[in-house]
């Protein structure tokens, strides 16, 4: 007889429910430590492009806006590779979240790939709203926190307790 993993509908009675979901703090909290862990992986990855910047002609046409891909496509790859070989961020380990597909099996790259670039919508909207119309720095954090809390919202209000990206991506939090 196979058991079944925690992770799996068959092992929570073949229902997924927002008891199965961690709660919304748990998830903000891990989100918070893992800004405090990506902060080193940024620091050297910066450090390593603006090396390469120096030795490398056209790295040192790109400006800023090569340092911001350089940036998006590391974190890019630090998520993608967690969550595609154990379902896990090194803060979600911490915090016991795991991701999973939305039936439970372990997340495909296309999931994970999918799952990184629609966590970016938010932050997409409140920089296009800030851009278009100006807004002071105030004004924008404003709109940073408004957008961040109509996320944190939509997840409370989703019946299973799922972010908008994971429910996009085909994939969800556990408890771990």
């Amino acid at each position: 007889m196979a058991a079944t993993s925690p992770a799996s509908p068959a092992a929570s009675g073949g229902a997924i429910d927002a008891s199965t979901a961690p709660p919304l703090r748990r998830r903000l909290a891990a989100m918070l430590y893992e800004g405090l862990l990506l902060f080193g992986v940024l620091f050297g990855a910066t450090a390593l492009f603006l090396v390469l910047r120096a030795i490398v002609p056209p790295l040192a046409r790109t400006g800023d806006v090569g340092l911001q891909v350089w940036g998006f496509l590391v974190l890019g790859l630090y998520f993608v590779g967690f969550w595609r070989k154990r379902g896990q961020t090194l803060a979600m380990q911490t915090w016991r979240i795991r991701v999973v597909s939305a039936d439970g099996a372990p997340v495909s790259l296309g999931q994970a790939i999918a799952r990184y670039l629609l966590a970016w919508i938010w932050v997409a909207v409140a920089a296009g709203v800030i851009h278009v119309s100006g807004l002071s720095r105030w004004a924008g954090a404003g709109v940073a926190l408004a957008c961040v809390l109509a996320w944190a919202a939509l997840a409370w209000l989703d019946p299973r307790r799922q972010f908008l990206h994971d429910r996009l991506a085909g994939t969800r939090l556990i408890r771990d």
